[in-house]
């Protein structure tokens, strides 16, 4: 049986204690010196993508975007867009307007969940040496600034390619960002793309998982398989199957499994969620 161990931002302060009561019976977790090894499986982490923050006591591990800084007393994992383009980076694309996927209609093909985010075209090897030159530009510098990891967002945008790009495209191309973070000192890993199955481990080398909504959509199982103990999974506030206490006590739950809400603002802002499940 699992704990839920929550913290929100209308009350910072005393979440923060009760959270502290449950986390804290999980053993220290001094941070790696070192990406060699395999990934932490025995810690809880915070993903906070939407702006960095001091995590909860207990919390041994944070994801933070790759223009964050690293938490230099936890296991860090640096996020990295590397099949669609940032929002703020849309214009520099468009500059290079053969690395973006371009559609039927002319115009550049974008992911209608994120509309600010633009298709990468990974068909050829040649667009993806040079896309991968230039992602790879993020992935060392996360190992520069000190991550001890990445994980690779849209790995799946092949499916919303309009057909013009194949899973394929996306192993190849995740293959030259692995080889560019293990270069690099980090570990890499998966981010969703359930359907990959082995591919990702075989092909690509990944080395853990991050999935979002694996119990939603009852896939966690299936990333376990594969990935063992070595995965991270968040869940979102508006999308849950049952209530967290339920999904905590999922025999098919991943150890460091958390809810977020689906913005995944900082502690300090309105509508902060963070909650884990804890043994």
């Amino acid at each position: 049986m699992w704990a839920v161990c929550s913290l929100a931002s209308l009350s910072l302060i005393s979440s923060i204690v009760a959270c502290s009561a449950v986390i804290t019976e999980r053993p220290s977790f001094p941070r790696s010196t070192s990406a060699a090894g395999t990934f932490p499986s025995d810690r809880v982490f915070d993903y906070q993508l939407g702006g960095g923050y001091e995590p909860a006591d207990g919390v041994g591990g944070v994801a933070r975007d790759s223009t964050d800084s690293a938490d230099p007393d936890r296991y860090s994992l640096c996020y990295v867009n590397g099949f669609q383009s940032q929002p703020a980076e849309r214009e520099s694309w468009l500059a290079e307007p053969d690395l973006v996927l371009f559609g039927g209609d002319g115009g550049p093909v974008i992911d209608e969940n994120w509309p600010d985010e633009l298709i990468l075209d990974a068909s050829s090897d040649q667009l993806r040496a040079r896309i991968a030159a230039r992602i790879g530009e993020s992935i060392t510098h996360c190992a520069e600034a000190g991550f001890d990891a990445v994980e690779i967002d849209n790995l799946d945008s092949y499916t919303r390619s309009e057909g013009r790009l194949t899973q394929d495209d996306a192993i190849a191309l995740a293959r030259k960002y692995a080889v560019i973070a293990h270069t690099a000192g980090l570990l890499i890993g998966q981010k969703n793309a359930v359907e990959l199955g082995t591919r990702g481990r075989d092909e690509v080398g990944f080395d853990f998982a991050v999935a979002e909504e694996c119990h939603r959509y009852d896939e966690c199982g299936e990333y376990t398989e594969v990935y063992g103990a070595a995965m991270i999974d968040i869940e979102y506030t508006d999308n849950l199957r049952g209530s967290f206490a339920e999904v905590c006590d999922d025999a098919h739950t991943p150890f460091s499994t958390i809810l977020r809400d689906r913005d995944l603002v900082a502690a300090d802002h309105a509508g902060h969620v963070f909650e884990a499940c804890a043994p």
